[in-house]
């Protein structure tokens, strides 16, 4: 009977197996992770058939429910707001690839900062909470209860105090260590706290490999900060592990702002259900700086893909340059084959990504991309003055952006992000001179695969076969 029993179970199990892999081949979102998945599932099924469940999800659909609602959103910001098209001598760049991606059009009249490192983030962010006079916006990916995770809680609970309104946002998985005495406190200072983790059910148990990566915060409708920072003391470059913290965030202001909030709306609706738009300002004003600007909000919610079409059009549009600054190099073979041929045209191609190691896979893997991309002509810097976790480029003298995707699948595919493009001259000074800052405290890449340590020798080709879950 024991026998018959485990034997029925091992056919349903393989049975399974069989199943999800023929729904691997045909909803997976990149030839590799079909084979990937596939593979692993017929030869695998006790481990890959659980491991699907979780992580081989291909589309977010729970959020593209949700999204249905931000169609009158989207309608709702563009009267709301005065979108001022650009004029046309001042657009040299075609803008066209990212308006559809992002579904708003580039306006005019923003304006950008930006932040380098955690002091000068928080200390704007924080002065920006204490201006505050109607309502704050707040969303990280990680936050932490310690020493700046205190001072940010303190600083949302005096603003609330004073009668601003403040909305609080986590990702699950990012602020899994977060405790829940926290955001008890934050109620009951009288906050909304929209946390992913108090949603229950088999639909959003199986779809936890998605994160909100997204880092925003929104003070009134009128001043905006994105970027690569979350909230924990290591940021402020006060780990002892990683040392100094290189990142980078933006302030911005202008109708950028209303477009970012707008996907602070989307996300608040899915995560707590409840309608903010005609709670908050969507006429703002504008800046003097006078930029031209757009949000590009990417994520699996998205019928495209949204993340790796952001990069490729940035790439593909690149005549002089495109200097890249990530933590992670994980490319699909769409957006490594456009930085190849990039640097074939004779673009100046550069990649910097960070020495110091903070997630090993990733980290390793990114060695089996670098001779291939190098080959072409490609430049690759490693970062030595500590961690490097910004998430920037900049396309000629035409093009900055700063925001929080990394250059990898995960990024591409699994997270939702979001970056501030900004069409000016000033912009893409701004962030040139930053980077070549970085450059100086890098060093340039030489060495090939074969000639590196054997675990990365070894190890990178790998770690390269998991690139699609990355």
């Amino acid at each position: 009977m024991w026998t018959l029993l485990v034997s029925a179970a091992v056919l349903v199990l393989y049975v399974t197996a069989v199943v999800f892999a023929i729904r691997a081949a045909q909803t997976a979102r990149t030839p590799q992770g079909a084979v990937g998945w596939v593979v692993f599932l017929i030869s695998a099924p006790m481990i890959g058939v659980p491991m699907y469940l979780f992580l081989g999800h291909h589309r977010f659909r729970g959020y593209r429910i949700a999204r249905k609602h931000s169609e009158r959103v989207v309608e709702g910001i563009k009267s709301f707001a005065d979108f001022s098209m650009p004029e046309p001598d001042s657009m040299p760049f075609n803008a066209r690839p990212f308006e559809v991606l992002a579904h708003l059009p580039v306006s005019r009249g923003n304006g950008a900062d930006l932040l380098i490192d955690g002091k000068a983030t928080f200390d704007a962010i924080f002065e920006a909470i204490d201006a505050a006079q109607s309502y704050i916006l707040i969303q990280f990916y990680i936050v932490r209860d310690d020493d700046l995770g205190k001072q940010l809680q303190s600083k949302l609970i005096a603003a609330a105090e004073r009668g601003v309104s403040v909305r609080f946002m986590t990702d699950s998985v990012g602020s899994y260590g977060l405790p829940t005495a926290y955001l008890d406190t934050l109620r009951a200072a009288g906050i909304e706290i929209a946390n992913p983790r108090d949603r229950r059910g088999p639909q959003y148990r199986f779809q936890l490999n998605y994160r909100n990566h997204r880092k925003t915060v929104i003070i009134d409708g009128e001043t905006g900060f994105i970027g690569g920072h979350n909230v924990g003391v290591e940021y402020l470059g006060q780990s002892k592990h990683f040392g100094h913290w290189r990142d980078t965030h933006l302030k911005m202001t202008g109708h950028i702002v209303r477009q970012l909030q707008l996907i602070f709306v989307e996300d608040w609706h899915w995560a707590h259900e409840e309608d903010l738009i005609d709670q908050l300002n969507w006429a703002g004003s504008e800046s003097e700086q006078d930029m031209n600007a757009l949000l590009v909000a990417t994520g699996p919610g998205d019928e495209t893909e949204t993340g790796a079409m952001m990069f490729f059009s940035a790439i593909t549009a690149a005549k002089e340059r495109i200097w890249i600054a990530s933590p992670y190099f994980v490319p699909d073979i769409d957006v490594m084959t456009a930085l190849q041929h990039a640097a074939l045209r004779g673009v100046d191609v550069r990649i910097l990504v960070p020495e110091v190691i903070d997630h090993r896979l990733p980290w390793l893997a990114a060695f089996a991309y670098f001779d291939e991309i190098r080959d072409c002509g490609a430049r690759v810097f490693r970062y030595t003055e500590g961690f490097m976790h910004q998430k920037a480029f900049v396309v000629d003298d035409t093009l900055a952006a700063v925001g929080t995707t990394n250059l990898d699948n995960r990024s591409f595919r699994l997270n939702f992000e979001a970056m501030a493009l900004f069409f000016d001259q000033r912009a893409a000074e701004a962030v040139d001179k930053m980077l070549r800052d970085d450059f100086e405290n890098s060093y340039e890449l030489t060495r090939k695969l074969p000639e590196q340590p054997g675990y990365i020798r070894f190890g990178s080709p790998l770690a390269r076969l998991f690139a699609p879950i990355l």
